[in-house]
């Protein structure tokens, strides 16, 4: 059985209920819903500093999402936070220009410290 990636509300608590709470403020009542399962399928990988962008469903990098795709910008106090929707599905949560997040219970501690998580990049 393969395994599950995490969900990002595990491995980002604060992320996801400030995105609940942007998405209510914007109307957007069903992807505030949404966004508590949403997995964490790879890091960005992109390597710059001020992204730590999530892969929330399998893409392949460069490629349009096409059909049903539509860019959602919210209003953070900080940085910016935009997701990609395609059909009424979170497939990218864009972060970038914010502090580092603190990782939830869904990192492995050894030592007292948060290691990264085995994810694909």
């Amino acid at each position: 059985m393969e395994h599950e990636p995490p969900l990002v509300r595990d491995v980002f608590p604060e992320l996801v209920a400030e995105l609940v709470e942007l998405l209510r403020e914007e109307g957007e009542h069903w992807l505030s819903i949404c966004v508590w399962d949403v997995r964490m399928v790879g890091e960005c990988g992109c390597g710059d500093g001020f992204c730590q962008s999530i892969r929330t469903a399998e893409h392949t990098p460069g490629q349009p999402y096409g059909p049903g795709h539509r860019c959602l910008p919210l209003l953070p106090a900080t940085g910016d936070l935009i997701l990609d929707v395609v059909d009424g599905r979170i497939m990218y949560i864009e972060i970038l220009g914010r502090p580092p997040m603190r990782r939830g219970g869904g990192g492995r501690r050894e030592g007292g410290a948060v290691q990264q998580l085995d994810l694909p990049a």
